[in-house]
């Protein structure tokens, strides 16, 4: 008796998930007409966390990505099979398969492929973790008709991606609430580029805010949500140091000019959450004050290292600032500076000792290093950089765009 077509196919993919010989797996024609989702699109992807399946469900208006080990995939493909779709593309790196399901039954296909070219297209195809074909990045301008980036919108759209993949990562570090969806803002959001990237990446799993003092910017940001069928992303008309917020699991405050990255920074801090994630700039409240240690006094005289240096100490202060309430920190290049000179992320997450007294004398030695008498963070948590300093309030705002 031969075997059934669709044990048949179910066992070649887990073969190919299992062997790491998967170059893509396509889904199509689905059972009801009129369905919203179109199409799944599986493809390897290797994140930090190890070897995962990225799933690319493409619906009417909107496409969600969600990843798989090899086990979750092949029983997501199988659901898929039996409730949703007629059609299955496999391509691996030794043969093709299809697979088609009709009323009277179910028929595979099967050819052998080129190993050494299916290979080279293996090697060379590159998974996005947010498809350029999605209708958002098209409603925010980033792509054209083609889905390919517009003039000047390619280093956005790389920025994007890095972003999704450092999201992507840090998700699986932190241990977010499984009994709900993960609350998140956005704070200082501008156009909402990378604001719309958490919905598309967490589209099931987070309910999504992000918070924007313009107004004119929060309506079109609300606008293309909805028509891009984005349920739980929404956009406030807020200030980042005042704008009050629900307990956030993940915060995220990108290009907050000058002070609105330590109110922001305040604000996850007051509110126990449990991963910030940060790309300061315009680093203007240390250089003010910053003093020249003789060693230093050369170099310093040259405009570019004092601008240089004043970051490196505003910023080494957050990082250090953050330790001491009990966060445990990484500082890195977010993404090449061929891309955008805003290049500095730090990642906090919670869980490290609190409050420190030996990290509290280094975090003052430090600043009495640079003559730094005061920092904005350390007034939000009360920290003195020196006895008897007097801080004063920030307020200063995002200029995300």
């Amino acid at each position: 008796m031969p075997p059934d077509p669709r044990a048949k196919f179910s066992s070649e993919l887990r073969s190919a998930l299992q062997d790491d010989t998967l170059v893509k797996l396509t889904l199509g024609k689905p059972r009801l007409h009129g369905a919203d989702l179109r199409n799944v699109y599986v493809r390897p992807v290797t994140l930090k966390s190890g070897k995962q399946f990225s799933f690319v469900y493409r619906h009417a208006t909107r496409d969600i990505t969600k990843n798989h080990s090899i086990e979750a995939a092949a029983n997501e493909v199988d659901r898929l099979l039996s409730d949703d779709f007629l059609d299955a593309h496999l391509s691996t790196t030794a043969q093709q398969a299809q697979l088609e399901i009709q009323s009277n039954g179910a028929r595979l296909r099967i050819k052998q492929t080129d190993i050494t070219a299916m290979v080279g297209e293996h090697n060379k195809s590159r998974h996005y973790l947010i498809p350029t074909n999605s209708p958002w990045l098209k409603a925010l301008g980033i792509t054209n008709d083609r889905d390919q980036p517009r003039e000047g919108m390619a280093g956005k759209l790389r920025q994007i991606q890095k972003f999704a993949e450092l999201i992507a990562q840090i998700t699986t570090e932190v241990d977010l609430p499984p009994e709900r969806p993960w609350r998140i803002a956005d704070m200082g959001c501008g156009k909402g580029y990378l604001t719309f990237a958490l919905a598309a990446l967490l589209e099931n799993r987070a309910e999504v805010t992000g918070i924007e003092r313009r107004a004119d910017l929060v309506r079109l940001c609300n606008q293309t949500a909805h028509a891009c069928g984005f349920a739980k992303l929404n956009f406030v008309v807020g200030d980042i140091g005042s704008t009050a917020l629900n307990a956030p699991d993940l915060l995220v405050a990108l290009h907050a000019c000058d002070t609105a990255t330590d109110d922001a920074l305040a604000q996850g801090i007051a509110a126990a959450t449990r991963a910030i994630v940060v790309s300061p700039c315009c680093q203007k409240e240390v250089r003010r004050q910053l003093g020249t240690p003789s060693v230093l006094r050369d170099a310093l005289r040259h405009g570019i290292f004092q601008e240089r240096q004043a970051e490196f100490a505003t910023d080494a202060l957050r990082a250090m600032l953050l330790e001491w309430a009990g966060y445990r920190t990484k500082v890195f290049e977010f993404i090449s500076t061929e891309h955008t000179a805003k290049n500095l992320m730090i990642t906090a997450t919670l869980g490290g000792p609190k409050h420190d007294d030996a990290l509290a004398n280094r975090i003052r030695a430090f600043a009495a290093f640079y003559g730094i008498q005061s920092h904005a963070l350390a007034t939000h948590l009360h920290f003195p950089l020196r006895p008897g300093a007097v801080s004063s309030t920030h307020t200063t705002q995002s200029t995300n765009s």
